[in-house]
C-alpha cells in the first residue's frame, strides 16, 4: 500500500469476527475505513508500512463484528395490545378478542389515526433499542395501514428513520397483511386493491424495496399470494413470504418459484419446500420471538434446512401482537435455547445470513474489504457470548458508514 493513501479511520487492539466462513476469527487485528467502506483488515502486526488515518481508535481487546442486522420487522405501528396479552392469560379466546374489535385490526384502527410525526414518536424507543444493541441494518414492513394512505404514512416514516438516523433501513410492502373491514368477504377484490392501486403508487413514491404476503388460512390463499407476486414481479421487485407459520400453505415453495428473498416463520414446512427453497437460495428467515410469545409447540424442521444447505436468518418480528420484542441479542438466545441452534448459526442469522434475506450480501454482514463500515464492538471473550447471556447487552460501540456512534 502506497504511503501517501490516508484512511478515514483505524481501528486497533480488535479482535474480528469477520462472518466470512464461520467466525472468520483474526485475534489481535486492525480494521481501517475510508469514505465509509471497509479498506484493509488483518492481524495488526500486518499493518501496511507508512499507512496514516485522521482518527485512530483504541479497541481495548474488545470483539468487532459486522453490524446486526434485523432482517424482519414490523417496527412502525401506533398502540399497543398488552391488554390482549392480559386477557388470553386470563382465559380470553383469541376468537373472542377479535369479535370485540381486537387483534390486528385494533392496531390498524390506531394507525390508521395516528399522523406521520406520531407514528415516527411511538416508533422511536423501538428503533433506539434494537440500535443499542449493535444494529445497523433495519427491514421495515407496513401491513398495519390495510389502506393506500396509511400503508404509504408507514412507508414514509420507515425512509424517514433511514434518512434521518444512522442505520440503513429496508423496506417492505405488506399490504396483504389482513383484510380490512370494510373488504370482509372481498378478499379478491381487496387483493386486487393492493396489485392495481396500492403497489403502483407507492412505487411512484419510492417507498417500496420488497413486497411480502401473509399466506395462511387466515391470511391470504396462494392464488391470492401469487397474484401479488406477479405484480411485484412485473415491477422489478423482489418478494418474501410470511410462510407456513400455523399450517402448510406451500408458500415457500411459492416464494421459491419467484426466487424470493426469503421464507420467514416455517414451523409448518414441508420437505417440497425445503427442496424448492434449497433450489433458488432463498433464505429461511426464523422468529423465535413469536414462536415463544405464541407458545408454539410446532418446531421449524431445523436439521432438514441444515442438511439442504439453505441459510438461515434470525430477526425479532417486532410487533405488537405476537413479537413485541426488540432484541436481536434475545433472538440469537431463543434460537439457541428453543430452537438448538449453535451461537455461530446464531450469529450468522443476524449478520451474513440476514444480509442474503435482504438482497444486500454484497453491501454489508460480513467484514471484507469493499463493504460498507457497519460493525459493532463488543466487550466479550468470545463470539459465542453474543448468543450465551440472557438480557445482557454487552456492546460498547456502534460504527455506522465508518462513523463512530455513541
Amino acid at each position: 500500500m502506497s504511503a501517501n493513501i490516508l484512511w478515514d479511520s483505524l481501528w486497533l487492539n480488535v479482535h474480528l469476527a469477520c462472518m466470512t466462513e464461520g467466525y472468520g476469527e483474526i485475534r489481535d487485528a486492525a480494521i481501517a475505513v475510508k469514505d465509509g467502506k471497509i479498506v484493509w483488515l488483518g492481524q495488526q502486526g500486518n499493518l501496511p508500512a507508512g499507512y496514516s488515518a485522521s482518527k485512530t481508535h483504541d479497541g481495548k481487546g474488545c470483539w468487532l463484528t459486522p453490524g446486526l442486522i434485523d432482517c424482519h420487522t414490523h417496527l412502525v405501528y401506533a398502540g399497543n395490545r398488552s391488554n390482549e396479552f392480559e386477557a388470553r392469560l386470563n382465559g380470553v379466546a383469541y376468537e373472542e378478542i377479535a369479535r370485540q374489535g381486537g387483534g390486528i385490526i385494533s392496531t390498524v384502527r390506531a394507525t390508521r389515526a395516528a399522523t406521520e410525526d406520531e407514528l415516527l414518536a411511538q416508533t422511536l424507543p423501538r428503533l433506539h433499542a434494537m440500535l443499542a444493541e449493535g444494529v445497523t441494518t433495519i427491514e421495515i414492513k407496513s401491513g398495519y395501514g390495510l389502506d393506500l394512505e396509511t400503508e404509504a404514512r408507514i412507508l414514509r416514516v420507515a425512509r424517514r428513520i433511514g434518512n434521518e438516523f444512522p442505520v440503513r433501513v429496508k423496506t417492505t410492502f405488506l399490504g396483504a397483511h389482513a383484510l380490512p373491514p370494510e373488504y370482509a368477504g372481498r378478499a379478491d377484490d381487496y387483493i386486487s386493491l393492493v396489485c392495481e392501486l396500492m403497489l403502483p403508487a407507492l412505487m411512484t413514491e419510492n417507498l417500496v424495496d420488497a413486497v411480502d404476503v401473509f399466506c395462511e388460512k387466515i391470511g391470504f390463499s396462494p392464488a391470492q399470494t401469487e397474484r401479488v407476486f406477479q405484480a411485484a414481479q412485473a415491477r422489478g421487485l423482489p418478494v418474501k413470504l410470511h410462510a407456513e407459520q400455523l399450517s402448510d400453505q406451500g408458500g415457500a415453495a411459492l416464494t421459491a418459484r419467484y426466487q424470493g428473498l426469503s421464507a420467514d416463520h416455517l414451523e409448518y414446512l414441508s420437505g417440497a419446500g425445503i427442496s424448492a427453497m434449497a433450489a433458488s437460495g432463498t433464505v429461511a428467515v426464523l422468529l423465535p420471538g413469536a414462536f415463544y410469545f405464541l407458545r408454539e409447540t410446532k418446531y421449524p424442521p431445523l436439521a432438514e434446512l441444515r442438511a439442504a444447505g439453505i441459510a438461515i436468518a434470525l430477526a425479532t418480528d417486532c410487533n405488537p401482537g405476537t413479537s413485541p420484542m426488540t432484541s436481536l441479542l434475545l433472538t440469537m438466545n431463543m434460537a439457541c435455547t428453543l430452537f438448538c441452534m449453535t451461537p455461530l448459526e446464531a450469529l450468522q442469522g443476524v449478520t451474513c445470513h440476514a444480509a442474503r434475506a435482504l438482497g444486500i450480501e454484497s453491501e454489508t454482514g460480513s467484514l471484507e474489504v469493499g463493504k460498507a463500515a457497519d460493525f459493532a464492538l463488543w466487550a466479550i471473550t468470545r463470539p459465542a457470548d453474543l448468543a450465551y447471556h440472557i438480557a445482557a447487552n454487552p456492546s460498547q460501540a456502534r460504527v455506522f458508514a465508518g462513523k463512530l456512534l455513541a
